[in-house]
């Protein structure tokens, strides 16, 4: 077995690996798996055209599985100077952007928590004991995320 048919088979490997444990742990589809494992493993930015390749997927499987994979902090999309096309990449930071995104997930259910404790004042004191809980776990959840993403910046 040659060395470049050993790091196929291990980028396959990895491939399915994301597809099953990130669409399990993100509630994703395995195509958004299998798009982050071929960017993470990218020497070089990618077009849809080649994302559809490597993955035998549709374009717009490709647009949606990049769209989510933007919208959760780990891909870049962006023309590449002199071209026509948008490419996509693996962010250098993708880890820090990663828990941006959960960071700014949390911050919204925070607001909700806190909103909806406001509004129930007049809800029954096991309703309102619900709300406070909510409010304060969304509090201490918004803190320690801020500083894990505090943390992780500085040790970059």
């Amino acid at each position: 077995m040659s060395d470049t048919s050993t790091r196929s088979d291990a980028a396959e490997l990895l491939s399915e690996d994301f597809a099953t444990v990130i669409g399990q742990t993100m509630g994703w589809p395995p195509m958004a798996g299998r798009t982050a494992a071929v960017l993470l493993l990218s020497a070089e930015p990618m077009t849809v055209q080649q994302l559809q390749d490597e993955l035998s997927a549709s374009a717009g499987s490709v647009s949606e599985m990049t769209r989510l994979l933007i919208t959760n902090g780990v891909v870049r999309r962006f023309k590449a100077p002199g071209t026509r096309h948008f490419v996509y990449e693996w962010r250098p930071d993708a880890w820090a952007g990663c828990l941006q995104h959960q960071l700014h997930q949390t911050e919204q259910l925070r607001e909700l928590a806190h909103r909806t404790e406001r509004q129930g004042r007049a809800l029954s004191e096991q309703q309102q004991r619900r709300l406070r809980d909510m409010a304060a776990y969304y509090d201490f959840m918004v803190a320690r995320l801020g500083a894990l993403l505090e943390d992780y910046r500085s040790g970059l």
